[in-house]
């Protein structure tokens, strides 16, 4: 194998990896308790008009990232305590199970009222799928995020104990700026009918940042802070400065590491980026140079008399294929 060659394919690996990395950095930023608080001000009205820094401290615990499958009956874990049966979230080390689809982050928060509480599930997405309708994905999600409760936040029938859930997407390179609320309503048919339940359990969020970097004010808000931490072409130093300056967000030596680490696998994955077009080019070279030689093939066995049938065996084509080649080749009579 050609050496260039060679480097290029292990470039091209170690770079595949970096995308992974790169995700991983990705959710672990957006899963800093912080962000997680700027994102909720934005997206959950018990929150709106709160400052941040306060909301963070209604997050219980510490966020659940790429740990819990989402898969039917993997979400939770059961275990045996004082003799009783306690379920909570499945939190097994994810090289367990590999391949398994696991959310990107979920959380539990308690409410303002200090009973209440709420799931929540933050996806980061690359750019809109195109094998899917992210819309059908968030609405599995978040099913799964309701169904998922029964015999670990509420049991047999205690249909009144389901938490409210919320599934909220970060979908990037998207060609506008944009957000939605996709929720239950009631419409009234026939009569008025006051049906009991919470229209308020399902609730998803899809959110579209685009590839340049918003102006700071309070519609693009939560826009530009996540832009700025997803961002491939802003350096270390600008997301800090930014994240410091306009949002008030501390930056302790651990954010400091990942935002610098994240900047770091942007580079490599750019890298890729060159690679791969390098690769594609040659590949299509050498298509080109093949085709050409084929024709060349063709055009001499016909200038020596041979036959379409013979041409067209030897060249394995068909005879189609053939005489396309010769007509195209040969000089128009005037």
């Amino acid at each position: 194998m050609d050496i260039s060659m060679d480097t290029e394919i292990k470039n091209t690996v170690r770079a595949t990896g970096k995308d992974a990395q790169y995700d991983d950095k990705a959710k672990r930023l957006l899963g800093n308790k912080i962000i997680l608080a700027h994102i909720l001000v934005k997206t959950v009205d018990e929150f709106r008009g709160m400052n941040p820094k306060e909301v963070a401290s209604y997050i219980e615990g510490e966020p659940m990232i790429g740990v819990v499958p989402v898969e039917p009956g993997l979400t939770n874990a059961g275990k045996e305590e004082n003799g009783q049966r306690i379920v909570g979230m499945n939190t097994e080390n994810a090289e367990m199970n590999e391949g398994l689809v696991r959310f990107d982050i979920i959380f539990y928060v308690r409410m303002r009222d200090g009973i209440s509480q709420v799931i929540v599930n933050v996806e980061a997405q690359k750019d809109e799928p195109t094998g899917y309708h992210i819309l059908n994905r968030a609405v599995f999600y978040v099913s799964r995020l309701v169904s998922s409760q029964k015999e670990r936040d509420f049991v047999k029938t205690n249909y009144n104990d389901i938490r409210r859930v919320f599934s909220i997407w970060v979908c990037m390179n998207m060609d506008e700026n944009c957000m939605d609320y996709v929720h239950l309503t009631d419409d009234k048919l026939l009569g008025s009918y006051p049906w009991k339940g919470g229209l308020d359990l399902l609730n998803i969020v899809l959110i579209g940042i685009s590839n340049e970097l918003p102006e700071y004010d309070g519609k693009y808000e939560l826009h530009r802070l996540l832009s700025t931490l997803l961002s491939m072409e802003l350096t270390s130093t600008e997301k800090l400065e930014i994240m410091k300056t306009e949002y008030h967000i501390p930056v302790d030596d651990e954010l400091r590491k990942d935002v610098s680490e994240m900047c770091n696998l942007s580079q490599g994955i750019r890298e890729k980026g060159r690679v791969e077009g390098r690769a594609e080019g040659r590949a299509e070279g050498r298509v080109e140079g093949r085709a050409e030689g084929e024709e060349k093939f063709i055009l001499n066995m016909h200038r020596k008399g041979y036959t379409l049938e013979q041409i067209a065996e030897c060249a394995e084509k068909t005879i189609e294929e053939v005489e396309a080649v010769i007509k195209k080749r040969e000089p128009v009579l005037a």
